[in-house]
């Protein structure tokens, strides 16, 4: 659909989509003069504004820094407030908008473009160009479909979707489009195309009051997050029994003055199951608790369904569970839920930060002392038969690998040569460091030289960005439900920022100050319980259930006719599931499943 800035207003974009029976899912609106092309998205907000030729589509719930912009928000809608900011600062006005949003401005008169995503990659923005044609949309797939654009599969997103189980931003599975990253801007003047970063995490700890005082604060933010994210409509909270979800759904029952309605999944598989930690957190805090077990016939049911919800193939698992508990909140009125993602990215959760740090003491020591120490140990005589040896061996070939490399040291695809799992072909085409170096790109770019900090960095941007908020944002728009994230607050973010990383990760223990300061309100076995996850006993249900079974034999005996992996090791890795370990194995097949099945539909 074709308009002209100058004549066609917002108002008339909608009657127009209304009149072809079009949603904004559907929409396309383009500017003749810089031949520029846009997808909208359901909730967006769009305006053409008279006065500067501005033409603004917002999606997501931004929060305005201006009260003038605010206040023109609630009058005239998001897009409206977005125009008033571009005017008053132009390409910075990004850093006048908190919120997660998704943001393409046309400055017609002007003959420019901006494109943004928010700070933390709540939402996104993918595109592409051709010539002096850029088009873009929420979804990669609506751009590579585009008449104009017609993209084919990139196969070198193929690997590393294999590599990470999903393609990391700014790939994408279409040659020639790409993803936006948290807090990147693209701007068009003219001819000119220009990307960067208008926000990156400040760290500074001389910023923040003494130990007690920070405590406070950081409970008084958690608490004015879920606020934020409260909603008028009926809102619940997921409840995993972790302290994220624990904290979010403790919150919201303070904020609102009543029991949170929570949501938890469970399994009749041993050592998947957690819902004994979510019944402790629920009657901690006097929540309204609902349950849902998911079943081998559950799994089942979602694997097409994943495969074909998302406009990439992604390939965590935990998709399934993530769409049954969404499924559940939305069968028990909710309109929206919060979900406890972003507090290990921002707070030091993951176990690898500490397991690195080990390693890192390694790399403390003189040159010359190294040079000396590691033929001494990697050259003992009959050292791999000596128990002490052959860990002292291990610990030193881990620490010679830098970071962030080391992190991928237990990558599947490390397990055997990449001659061994894919055709020659494909592997002639592909780039095998490329995954590495996107990796290397978001460690560095990280503001601090702490490794700890960087690591969380590439986190928030692989593991978060990429990975956790595509997973539940999408299972739960499948589901029909809106979910928001409280521990992605901006004033949280930048609180996390003016810590140590001592109050992140002190030796073994994790998230040092988030769990000091939460002690008392939490229950104690939340904070001192293991890190879990949201795993799926997929490879254990797929020894013996007969639906997963066929669907599995069925996707794998596909992909092995596609030249991209090798029947061979297809066969390998069913006959090593069988016989070894299937919880370890399973979440390979789960990922070329989903591959094949997301390829049969694209």
């Amino acid at each position: 659909m074709n308009f002209d800035g100058e004549t066609v207003s917002a108002d008339a974009l909608e009657a127009m989509l209304a009149a072809e029976g079009m949603s904004l899912q559907d929409a396309q609106f383009e500017s003749s003069a810089v031949g520029l092309v846009g997808t909208g998205k359901v909730g967006a907000s769009i305006v053409q504004d008279a006065d500067s030729g501005c033409i603004a589509a917002v999606l997501g719930r931004p929060r305005w820094l201006d009260a003038d912009a605010s206040e023109l928000a609630v009058l005239r809608g998001q897009a409206a407030a977005a125009v008033a900011l571009y005017r008053k600062y132009g390409a910075n006005c990004l850093q006048r908008i908190h919120g997660n949003f998704a943001l393409a401005l046309i400055d017609g008169r002007n003959r420019r473009l901006l494109l943004a995503v928010d700070r933390t990659g709540t939402e996104r923005l993918c595109l592409s160009r051709v010539g002096p044609l850029l088009v873009f949309s929420t979804s990669a797939r609506a751009v590579a479909r585009h008449p104009r654009i017609q993209a084919p599969l990139n196969r070198q997103a193929l690997f590393e979707y294999l590599y990470c189980h999903m393609v990391p931003s700014p790939d994408t599975a279409f040659a020639g489009v790409e993803k936006l990253l948290p807090a990147e801007r693209l701007q068009l003047d003219g001819a000119n195309v220009r990307r960067d970063f208008y926000w990156q995490l400040a760290y500074d700890e001389s910023a923040a009051a003494d130990e007690a005082g920070r405590k406070r604060r950081f409970i008084e933010l958690v608490e004015q997050a879920v606020a934020r994210q409260n909603d008028p409509r009926p809102t619940g909270a997921f409840l995993s029994g972790g302290t994220d979800s624990s904290t979010v759904s403790g919150m919201l029952g303070r904020v609102t003055g009543k029991p949170a309605e929570t949501f938890s999944i469970g399994f009749d598989a041993q050592g998947f199951d957690e819902l004994d930690y979510a019944r402790i957190t629920s009657t901690h805090f006097g929540t309204r608790p609902h349950e849902y077990y998911v079943t081998p016939d559950d799994v089942a049911e979602a694997i097409p369904l994943i495969a074909a919800a998302y406009d990439e193939p992604f390939g965590n698992a935990s998709a399934a569970p993530t769409y049954f508990c969404a499924k559940l909140a939305k069968k028990c009125g909710m309109e929206v839920v919060l979900a406890g993602d972003g507090g290990d990215e921002f707070f030091g959760g993951n176990a690898r930060y500490a397991k690195q740090g080990v390693f890192e003491h390694y790399h403390a020591l003189p040159p010359a002392l190294r040079r000396m120490v590691e033929p001494l140990i990697l050259n003992f005589p009959l050292g791999s038969s000596l128990w002490p040896v052959r860990k002292a061996q291990s610990y030193v070939r881990q620490a010679r690998i830098p970071l962030p490399d080391r992190l991928e040291t237990y990558n599947f695809l490390h397990r055997d040569p990449l001659a061994d799992i894919f055709e020659p072909a494909f592997l002639g085409e592909i780039d095998a460091d490329r995954p590495l170096a996107l990796m290397r790109e978001a460690y560095f770019r990280c503001a601090s030289p702490e490794p700890v900090e960087r690591m969380m960095h590439l986190d928030h941007k692989f593991t978060l960005a990429d990975n956790d908020l595509r997973k539940v944002s999408r299972m739960c728009e499948a589901a029909g439900i809106e979910v928001r994230y409280p521990f992605l607050d901006d004033d949280l973010v930048a609180f996390s920022g003016t810590l140590s990383t001592e109050q992140k990760v002190n030796g073994g223990r994790l998230r040092v100050l988030f769990k000091d300061a939460l002690r008392g309100f939490l229950p104690d076995e939340t904070i001192s319980k293991s890190k879990h996850g949201f795993g799926l006993p997929f490879g254990v249900w797929l020894n013996t259930h007969g639906a997963l079974q066929t669907l599995t034999r069925d996707a794998l005996s596909s992909l092995a006719q596609r030249g991209i992996v090798r029947a061979s090791y297809l066969e390998k890795l069913r006959r090593e599931h069988a016989t070894e370990h299937a919880s370890y194995y399973g979440v390979m097949i789960w990922v070329l499943v989903q591959l094949e099945l997301w390829l049969q539909r694209n």
